[in-house]
This record gives C-alpha cells, structure tokens and sequence, in this order.
C-alpha cells in the first residue's frame, strides 16, 4: 500500500505530559490474533456481549478483514469510515479528541505520526491488553516504531522496507549494471543521463519521507526522544553520508525536477525517462495499477549501499491500528486491532495486497516464491523480505514529525530549486524544529 510522506501541518501540539512508561503484558500466543481465543477475559466478555467498533482508516484491505471479523462474532458491528488520508484524517482525529467526542474506536496512523498522539496520552497504551507478546512476531522497523520503552501505542499494520526497482529496458539499453552502492548509483545517473539526456536516474524534488528513510538507511539517526526530551541533529555521520553522495546528483542535475505522484511522474516511469525508484516494498501495486504499459520493463534489486558489502536497508511509509484513549469500545477496539494486524487477519490483508509486518507472513513459502507477472515474473518478495529483515531497529521519530514534514519543503526544499546546499537545508530544517518543539513545551538539544 502506498503511504505518502510528504505532509502537510495539522496545527499545534499540544504536549500534556511525558510517554506512559509501566505497562504489563498478560495472554498468551493466539492461533489465529483473535482476542476472544486468547486475550484475558474482558476481551470474550466483549466480544460475547458484542456492540459496534468504529474504524477510522483509509487501508482498502481493512474490508475484507471487517467482513471476517463480523462473520467470526457475529455480535460485533464494524464501521469502516474513511475520515480523510493521513494529514486529513490526522486533523479529525485531533479535533475529536479536543472536542471530547466523536472520536473513533480505532485509528489508522502512519508510523511518523504516531509519536505525536502518544506524547499526547490520547492514544491508549495497548501493552495492557497484551500487545507485547507480538513483539517477536514483526518485523523490527514497525515494531520499533509503535513501542516505546514497555509501553505498545498500536499495533504494526503493514510495513515499507525499501528497494531499489529500476527499469531494465532501460539499463539493458544503454549497458548500465544495477548498481550495489550508491556510489555506482552516481555513476550509473552519469552514464544515462549522457547516453540520453532524457533520461534520469530518479526523480526528486524534495521529500521529507524519501530523505530521512536514507538517512536512516546510511546510519543517521537526527531524531531521540526520551518523554518530552527531543535531541535533533542532522550534523551526524550518516546524514553526512546521504547529503554528500545527494549533492552530487543535485550539482550535477542528475534527478528529475518532477514530484512523485504527479502525472508527469507516471508518465516518466511508463516511458523510461525516469529509470529507478528507492522506495518501499508496498510500491509494486502502484506500478501495476499506475504504470501498467510498463509491464515486463521493471524489475527490483536490493537498495544501494552506503558502504560496499553492507545489507542496511530502512523503512518507507506504513501504518498502525491506534487505539484512542476517547474509544467507546476499547476491549472491542483492541480485539478488533490484534484481529486486523496478526494470524488470520494479517494474512488476508496481504492476500489482499498489502504488504506484511509479521514474520510468519513474511517467512512463507507462498508469499516468498510469488512471482511477479509485472516483473517479468521475478520472486520479488524475496528482496523485500530479505530488506525487512535488514531494518536499522534504532530509528526515531520527532513525537511532531508531522509538523516537521510540513516545513520540509520551506527549508531543505531550496536545495532543488536554489542554490542553497542541501546541508545547509538540513540545517534550517533543524532550526525550524528546535524553535517548534521549545514553542509547543518540549526540552530540545541539537
């Protein structure tokens, strides 16, 4: 499933207090998620009883599960509402919770956005009803991005490790090697660009998802939150990395100057002037949908590396199930989640195109030999699977990353259209979100 990273402000955060930190787990492993099998018993009591769940979520897969859910505890209702995509829904949701009302039994948040509702306490610690003993049982970028310490703030619905797709008409037509570092990368935009001067290597015009994924994947971690102590710094080595090597495809105007998502984005991937992507392994659905005269023209390799031998990959968008803290049905709201994210319902979602955040999904052997008609029937699963497991497990968030992505193009954003640098861009950017996070209440080191 695509997640977009690029996002727009919500309004101001409201910092109430510091992340819950003591929770404790109960239950056992479940067969199939299912609370009623073996949550404690509040959740058979819930569910025997029945009433109506209330589900905010964009993710068309959730439908299938619902129907499930519904045939499986015929008591329980589910609603499925679309309350808007991401920033959107985001918006709502906060309103409801000022407003003391209206808010929904369970939420849909992307991973970067989820800090902001758990520094806020309106999101409920879900370790309570159990959630820890899935923590071995996803992959360890989502399970690192909903947990904090002890507590579990959701649960991991999907996932993006990231891959390199590149168009292999294209490389084969002009003799390019897929390149295995990003410094081959470089070379490989020099070469095309001058075979054709039509055609790029990528395109990009600043994406704040696109840039910390990188720099995470190059050993940069800017952001630590400890309760309302946020340190950011982007003068770290890896960010040094990334910026160094992306300069270069800047200066040397090796990048498309056209926006993902666009029209012309689509139109540049069909006819091979944009000839790779770096992004998530929930990318293929929107080729084939989306890119469909290309069929057979793509094919997918693991994502470049910083350093010549390494395995380092990150994530690249993905959403979790949140429970709010203003949920009518909060056991129903949980049984609902667990259901949604792990055994059976995790299975469907994936049956039905999302991409897994469970090992057991991951691991197999019907999801990893699935070819790929668009791929010219490549198992690319197996590079996808492979790049989950090789998640850097230490990444954090900013508890406002949303407002950060936000500014992102106002400040690192200059560097494609100006001649600001883009060190010096990261730079802004990371005075933007010292002054934000001082304003709102936060204790911020740079």
């Amino acid at each position: 499933m695509r997640t977009h990273p690029s996002r727009r402000l919500l309004g101001a955060l409201a910092v109430v207090s510091t992340l819950a930190l003591t929770a404790t787990a109960c239950g056992s492993g479940a067969s199939d998620g299912s609370a009623a099998d073996s949550g404690p018993k509040d959740y058979r009591a819930a569910l025997e009883k029945g009433g109506k769940v209330t589900v905010w979520a964009w993710e068309p897969t959730l439908k299938k599960v619902a129907e499930d859910f519904e045939k499986k505890y015929p008591k329980v209702d589910v609603e499925l509402v679309n309350a808007g995509t991401g920033d959107k829904q985001y918006t709502a949701l906060q309103n409801a919770i000022a407003a003391g009302s209206g808010a929904p039994d369970v939420a849909q948040v992307e991973y970067y956005a989820l800090g902001q509702f758990a520094i806020g306490k309106s999101v409920e610690d879900l370790s309570a009803y159990g959630a820890r003993k899935y923590g071995t049982g996803f992959t360890p970028g989502p399970w690192n991005a909903v947990t904090q310490d002890q507590a579990v703030y959701a649960l991991p619905m999907d996932s993006g490790p990231m891959a390199f797709f590149y168009n292999k008409k294209v490389f084969d037509k002009h003799g390019i090697t897929v390149p295995t570092t990003w410094d081959e990368y470089v070379e490989a935009a020099r070469a095309l660009h001058k075979a054709d001067p039509k055609i790029f290597i990528t395109n990009d015009t600043g994406d704040a998802g696109a840039t910390t994924s990188l720099i995470w994947q190059a050993g940069g971690r800017p952001y630590k939150t400890q309760g309302t102590h946020v340190t950011l710094n982007f003068d770290d080595e890896g960010t040094k990395t990334y910026t160094a090597t992306w300069q270069k495809l800047l200066d040397e105007k090796l990048v498309a100057p056209i926006s993902s998502w666009s029209d012309a984005w689509y139109k540049g991937l069909a006819d091979g002037s944009i000839a790779t992507l770096s992004i998530g392994a929930w990318m293929p659905a929107n080729l084939t949908s989306g890119v469909a005269s290309a069929s057979g023209d793509w094919r997918v390799a693991p994502l470049p590396q910083w350093t010549k031998g390494d395995t380092a990959s990150a994530e690249n968008g993905g959403s979790s199930l949140a429970v709010p803290k203003a949920a009518t049905n909060k056991e129903l709201a949980y049984a609902f989640a667990e259901f949604a994210t792990t055994g059976a319902g995790a299975s469907s979602r994936v049956a039905e195109g999302a991409f897994p955040a469970t090992r057991a999904d991951l691991e197999s052997t019907a999801f990893l030999d699935a070819p790929f008609p668009y791929f010219g029937g490549q198992k690319a699963n197996r590079i996808f699977a492979e790049s989950a497991r090789n998640v850097g497990a230490d990444w954090s968030y900013l508890p406002y990353q949303v407002y950060a992505n936000s500014v992102f193009n106002d400040t690192v954003g200059k560097a494609y259209v100006s001649s600001t640098r883009l060190a010096d861009g990261l730079k802004a950017w990371q005075e933007a979100g010292v002054k934000y996070g001082k304003d709102q209440g936060f204790t911020v080191d740079e």
